[in-house]
C-alpha cells in the first residue's frame, strides 16, 4: 500500500509554510484553533494527489505575492508537486521519469481524499458501495427482492387467516341443525308417500268392513249358504292377516319441518359457514407457515452469500440495504466504529491506497480517537486528520499558517532562494 511520507505546503489558502511527516501507521492529528490552516493541509493533499477538481477556488494565500508551492513524497518513492503560476502537476517516479495524474490514479482512491463524503452519504449508498466492491450486490438484490415479495404474500395470507379464525370463533353454531339444507320439495314428496300409504291402508280397512258385513249376512243364512260362507270366511281370514300389522305414520314432523324450513336452513347455512371458515383458517395458516419457511431460507441464503464474500472488516455486513457492524446500524455505531467501517471500505475500493484524509474530528472524544488510532496501526493504515484542539492528542498544531514551535518561518522570497519549513515530527 502506498502512503504519504512528507507533505510540504507553502502560500496556499491560510497556510504560509508547513511541513508534515505523518506517521506511517496510525493517526496523525493536525490541531489548532479555527481559521489557522488545519483544513488547508488536507485540501492541499487532495489537490496534489486528486487532480484539478480538488483545487480550492482561491488557492493562493491572501497577501502572498508567490503562488502555491506543494510538494508530497509518497512511500513508493513518487514525488508529486504543484507549483508555479498555473500550479501545474509534476509527478516524478523513483527512476526519475516524469508522469501525470494517471500514474497517481493507480493508487489514490478518491474517497480516501474525502472520507466524510462517504460517511455523509445515505445508508443505502454506503451499503451499495460495499456490496459492489465485494461482488455480491446483484445477487443480494435479487435475494432481498424475493424475500420482500414472499414477505408481502405471507402478510396478506396471515391477515386472511386471522379474519377467518376470528369469524369462525365468533360465528353461532346450532348443534341440533342437520348437516345439509332441507329441500321443501323432498319433504312434500315424503309427505305424499305417507299419505298414499295411509290411503291404501284405509282402502284395506274398508275392504275388511265389506267382508265383515258379508260374513254377518251369511251367518244368518248359514244353513243355506255354507259353501258361500266358507269362501267368505277364507277371504276374511286373509283380510285379517293382511291388516293386523298395519300402522299409520304421522306427518306431524314433516308438516313442522315444512313450516320451519327457512329457519332450519338458516341454521344449516350458519353451521356450514362456520365449518368453512375453520377449514379456510387452517389452510391459510398452513400457507403462512410455508411462506415463513421460504423467508427463513431466503434470509439464510443472504447470510451465506455475505459470509462467503470477501468483506473488508470482520463483523461488517448488510441487512435490508443498510450497513451493519457488530449488530448495529450506522446511526447506532460509535464515532470510532463509523470511521473504522468507512476506512475499511475505502481501502477495499483501492487496496493500493494506504491512507485516508479526515477533516473535523473534534466531535470524537479522546477515548474514541485513541481507539481509532490503535485500529489504524493494527490494520497498517495511515490517517491524516484535523481537529479543533491544542491538546496532547494533536501530532502538530498549526497557528497562523505555521507549525507551532518551529523557529524559522518561510519568507516571501522565491522558494528556490529561501525555502524553509515549519516541521512536525512523529
Amino acid at each position: 500500500m502506498v502512503k504519504i511520507n512528507i507533505v510540504e505546503i507553502e502560500n496556499t489558502k491560510r497556510v504560509k509554510a508547513v511541513r508534515v511527516e505523518p506517521s506511517a501507521n496510525g493517526l496523525t492529528v493536525i490541531g489548532g484553533n479555527n481559521n489557522q490552516g488545519k483544513t488547508t493541509v488536507l485540501d492541499s493533499i487532495a489537490w496534489v494527489l486528486g487532480g484539478e477538481k480538488y483545487k480550492p477556488s482561491q488557492a493562493q494565500r491572501d497577501g502572498s505575492v508567490l503562488p502555491p508551492n506543494l510538494h508530497i513524497v509518497m512511500s513508493n518513492g513518487l514525488i508529486v508537486e504543484r507549483k508555479g503560476k498555473n500550479s501545474d502537476l509534476k509527478v516524478i517516479d523513483p527512476s526519475g521519469q516524469k508522469g501525470g495524474q494517471q500514474l497517481l490514479n493507480d493508487f489514490v482512491e478518491q474517497l480516501a481524499l474525502d472520507l466524510p463524503k462517504f460517511m455523509q452519504s445515505n445508508n443505502r449508498d454506503k451499503a451499495n458501495i460495499l456490496l459492489q466492491i465485494v461482488g455480491v450486490g446483484d445477487k443480494l438484490y435479487e435475494i432481498e427482492k424475493s424475500e420482500k415479495e414472499v414477505y408481502n404474500r405471507r402478510l396478506a395470507i396471515g391477515q386472511i387467516a386471522d379474519q377467518k379464525t376470528k369469524f369462525a370463533k365468533e360465528a353461532t353454531y346450532y348443534p341440533d341443525a342437520p348437516k345439509e339444507p332441507i329441500s321443501a320439495s323432498e319433504l312434500i314428496r315424503q309427505q305424499q308417500d305417507i299419505l298414499a300409504q295411509n290411503g291404501e291402508n284405509q282402502r284395506k280397512r274398508q275392504s275388511l268392513a265389506v267382508f265383515q258385513n258379508k260374513a254377518n249376512d251369511l251367518s244368518i243364512k248359514i244353513a243355506d249358504l255354507n259353501n258361500e260362507l266358507t269362501a267368505v270366511l277364507k277371504d276374511l281370514s286373509i283380510a285379517q292377516k293382511s291388516a293386523i300389522d298395519l300402522h299409520d305414520q304421522s306427518t306431524d314432523e314433516l308438516e313442522s319441518n315444512i313450516t320451519n324450513i327457512e329457519a332450519i336452513n338458516r341454521k344449516v347455512r350458519t353451521n356450514l359457514d362456520k365449518d368453512k371458515a375453520e377449514q379456510d383458517a387452517l389452510e391459510y395458516s398452513s400457507q403462512y407457515a410455508t411462506l415463513t419457511k421460504e423467508i427463513d431460507d431466503l434470509r439464510k441464503n443472504k447470510i451465506d452469500l455475505l459470509k462467503g464474500a470477501d468483506l473488508p472488516l470482520s463483523g461488517l455486513s448488510v441487512e435490508d440495504g443498510e450497513l451493519i457492524y457488530n449488530g448495529k446500524k450506522w446511526d447506532c455505531m460509535s464515532s470510532s466504529d463509523q470511521l473504522k467501517v468507512s476506512t475499511a471500505i475505502v481501502r477495499k475500493l483501492n487496496p493500493n491506497c494506504g491512507f485516508v484524509l479526515l477533516d473535523k474530528l473534534e466531535q470524537m472524544d479522546l477515548t474514541s480517537l485513541k481507539e481509532f488510532g490503535e485500529w489504524l496501526e493494527q490494520e497498517d493504515l495511515q490517517a491524516i486528520a484535523t481537529r479543533v484542539s491544542t491538546g496532547e492528542e494533536c501530532s502538530i498544531i498549526i497557528e497562523d499558517g505555521y507549525v507551532v514551535g518551529a523557529d524559522i518561518q518561510a519568507s516571501e522570497q522565491p522558494a528556490e532562494e529561501n525555502k524553509t519549513w515549519k516541521e512536525g515530527s512523529f
